[in-house]
């Protein structure tokens, strides 16, 4: 399995580098302005793939940052934290029915 992946990508890498030895010619890109740049079109179709990564993971890095500030948890300090108090007991040692929680329904 392992000769397979390499074959596969030595595939790929030669077929990237066939590409680039038939596309040495020269392409002109037209900014603003009357701007332009000349360069060889493999480097213009790099330079577009490049700034393609660089746009998406721009894109992205807002929703990144949101799972990983939730995947943390919230950050409790040590002075936020109660002090812990003896659960009142109805005499039996099992907590009566007014010490437990309150349960939200959520709208259920």
């Amino acid at each position: 399995m392992k000769y397979i992946l390499w074959l596969l990508k030595a595939a790929i890498f030669f077929t990237l580098f066939a590409f680039a030895l038939n596309n040495q010619h020269d392409a002109t890109v037209y900014f603003f302005f009357g701007t332009s740049w000349r360069a060889p079109l493999v480097l213009v179709v790099l330079a577009a793939f490049a700034g393609g990564l660089v746009v998406g993971a721009l894109g992205m890095l807002p929703g990144w940052w949101k799972h990983r500030v939730a995947a943390q948890g919230p950050a409790v300090r040590p002075s936020s934290v109660p002090a812990v108090t003896p659960v009142a007991t109805g005499g039996t040692g099992a907590p009566t029915t007014t010490d437990l929680p309150a349960v939200r329904q959520n709208g259920l």
